[in-house]
């Protein structure tokens, strides 16, 4: 099997480079920010660090999407929910009908977007408790070692092929420790879920995920918002992959214990003045709240929070 990876940030570099060094593959990486195309070339690669260690260059192939000629068997999609109008576009060239597409990003909307160019026979979810920060172009560090990453994957219409057992494998080379899930939808909740607690947190008060489990009220404010957003799953039809409880559990654990130093991409961005994805995560769960009678009211709320965290720092950080 051979990869391309469109988007060469935080993770998209960590899936590419593990599946190059531990899995073997030959993997092309497809980029839009031209400071990052720009600063890996003249480097000869992208510098990698392990949680703030061992910072060392490791070769990678970049390409603009107009420019690339390659012919992969499976897409890996790393981008922000706000750059797929923008970016697929710019690819759909590139796709092929005998590929397809993987996609482990935060929030939802995107397997949608995907279908528009992939039969959704050929389009592959995923949801990672892998943590990766950009410092700058061409400069990526990954939190938590090879024991602490965990991943679900399922295809969008729930059917396991022979090519998703082939990728499952290049990923567990890879050291992503994947797990083939029956139910797409509860596995994309599940991960919804988890990321309106600690990247909506930990990016409104700009702390670590260890930081938030420091404060003593961290458990009963994750308690609040995971109880209310499986009120509005279930309002919902949708049966998650975890209990509530078991899904506290992992959030805490994942903050305390496997991740504590990783800052979210949520932090990355607000802190770079970009736009975040509360909208897609947050705002989601509470959409489907609207949808189905049930006002999450935290979740509401939450997502406003985070949108004046966004405004705050503009203000704070005008030039």
């Amino acid at each position: 099997m051979r990869y391309g990876v469109i988007g060469a940030g935080g993770m998209g570099t960590q899936y590419g480079v593990l599946l190059q060094e531990s899995a073997g593959k030959q993997v092309d990486f497809i980029d839009t920010w031209s400071a990052n195309v720009e600063q890996i070339r003249n480097q000869g690669g992208v510098y990698v660090s392990q949680d703030e260690e061992n910072r060392h260059l490791v070769p990678i192939h970049v390409f603009y999407p107009e420019e690339y000629e390659g012919d992969p068997d499976v897409w890996i999609v790393f981008l922000k929910q706000m750059q797929l109008d923008e970016v697929l576009p710019r690819c759909a060239h590139l796709f092929k009908d005998h590929q397809v597409i993987f996609s482990a990003m935060n929030g939802y909307g995107h397997f949608e977007k995907f279908s528009q160019y992939f039969d959704t026979s050929r389009i592959y979810g995923g949801t990672a408790l892998i943590g990766a920060e950009v410092y700058g172009p061409g400069d990526v560090n990954f939190t938590g070692g090879a024991n602490a990453k965990a991943m679900n994957m399922c295809g969008y219409d729930e059917q396991v092929t022979d090519v998703e057992r082939e990728i499952f494998d290049d990923f567990t080379k890879a050291t992503l420790n994947p797990t083939i899930v029956s139910n797409f939808m509860g596995m994309c909740m599940a991960k919804i879920v988890f990321n309106s607690v600690l990247n909506t947190l930990c990016t409104m008060y700009q702390i670590r995920f260890g930081e938030f489990m420091r404060h003593p009220g961290a458990r009963w404010m994750t308690e609040k918002l995971v109880d209310e957003a499986y009120t509005a799953a279930e309002k919902a039809g949708l049966q998650l992959l975890e209990t509530r409880e078991s899904e506290v559990e992992t959030i805490c654990h994942t903050a305390g214990v496997s991740h504590p130093l990783h800052y979210p991409s949520m932090y990355q961005d607000l802190t770079k003045g970009r736009p975040t994805e509360v909208d897609f995560i947050n705002g989601y769960i509470a959409k489907i709240g609207r949808e189905h009678g049930y006002e999450c009211t935290l979740h509401e709320f939450v997502t406003q929070e985070l949108h004046l965290a966004e405004l705050a720092f503009s203000i704070h950080h005008a030039k």
